[in-house]
């Protein structure tokens, strides 16, 4: 399969901390790539720079050939990447439409005179993105939660819509930030249909950091290993489950 996203040498540095050391990985399009490691391994700052909340202080990354050093994160959205996050970040005060709706806000065109006019094109616009967004509320099953407040609706649903809401981006990749955090068994379940379908029916190439070994090992194709900062192991889920050194790194060294 082609890399469709490559880490070079990826280094970012904290006052003399470093977060990340010489990181490199090569996540393959169309696959569900997983990044796992300890807490304090580097997985969130990984993800920080990929989707250009933190700009490296060493390396590149490479997204279909074009680096994304340097560039701003809605520069970064447009060309194909959206996230999820670890801790639900969501505008609360708003329904489920409003929200997946700011998931389209790069692909709108119109102007703000026409927007405020609200006919022509402008509104054949809404009408098309309007209607992305109920095509994505019916894949996540999520109906009759459409037009209800956000922070109203209970943890598990609230998930499910910012997954919405990066698939409102229409990405190329998808980036989970522990996607099942929090979560009971049932909802846990759900989550992995989801992102399973995701990759199968819509192609997506999936990178995903995420502590259930379970959901890990039923999904990820390709695991890559992270620990203070540094790479220690990537492979299949059956090379990784059985790497000494991924073993001591989650349980510790035997005296």
């Amino acid at each position: 399969m082609a890399t469709q996203l490559d880490l070079k040498d990826l280094s970012l540095e904290f006052g003399g901390i470093l977060a990340l050391n010489r990181v490199s990985m090569a996540v393959a399009q169309g696959q569900i790539h997983a990044v796992i490691g300890p807490n304090g391994a580097g997985k969130t700052s990984l993800f920080n720079c990929l989707s250009g909340v933190y700009h490296p202080t060493g390396g590149e990354v490479l997204f279909e050939g074009i680096s994304l050093c340097g560039k701003r994160p809605h520069q970064i959205a447009r060309m194909g990447l959206a996230r999820t996050f670890q801790n639900i970040e969501l505008f609360g005060h708003m329904n489920v439409i409003d929200n997946l709706l700011l998931g389209r806000h790069h692909r709108f065109r119109s102007g703000p005179i026409a927007g405020a006019v609200f006919w022509g094109k402008a509104l054949q616009e809404e009408i098309r993105h309007r209607r992305k967004v109920e095509e994505i509320i019916d894949f996540l099953e999520i109906e009759k939660f459409r037009k209800k407040v956000v922070s109203a609706l209970p943890y598990g649903i609230q998930k499910r819509v910012e997954l919405g809401r990066a698939l409102a981006m229409e990405p190329k990749i998808l980036l989970l930030d522990e996607p099942t955090a929090g979560m009971n068994v049932e909802e846990t379940e759900d989550i992995a249909r989801f992102v399973l379908d995701i990759k199968e029916e819509m192609g997506l190439t999936i990178l995903m950091v995420e502590h259930d070994m379970g959901v890990v090992m039923d999904l990820a194709e390709w695991i890559t290993v992270l620990n203070f900062g540094s790479k220690i192991a990537e492979g299949p889920p059956a090379a990784i489950q059985s790497n000494p050194e991924v073993i001591e790194a989650y349980l510790g060294k035997e005296d």
